[in-house]
């Protein structure tokens, strides 16, 4: 656990390059591979690397300090934010991507 509390960190940006970069894989396989089942576990690995990991890591944190510290703060805000305005984000990063790989099938036509 002591291991755990002196990385946090750095477990907490790996987990959110990792949520990205499958949210990307998401976006590939939906637009650019047109494959439902890839974009399905995109999905899926988008929620084992995102917002499950940070409510573990959180409550994790939280207990072992007994306290609300900066690391806590942060992954509440992460949270909110992918709750709220983060959807819409998203939605506009789907959209530009969908434009984008249309763009680029009306080209090779």
């Amino acid at each position: 656990m002591q291991t755990f509390l002196e990385y946090k960190w750095y477990v907490l940006v790996g987990l959110e390059v990792l949520a990205w970069a499958s949210t990307f894989f998401m976006f590939y396989a939906r637009y650019g591979l047109r494959s439902n089942k890839l974009f399905k576990l995109g999905v899926f690995l988008t929620v084992i690397t995102g917002v499950i990991p940070q409510v573990v890591i959180g409550i994790i944190n939280f207990f072992a300090t007994r306290e609300l510290d900066l690391f806590t703060l942060i992954i509440v805000v992460l949270i909110i934010y992918g709750a709220t305005i983060g959807k819409k984000h998203v939605k506009a990063l789907d959209n530009w991507v969908q434009k984008k790989f249309e763009r680029k099938q009306s080209q090779k036509s």
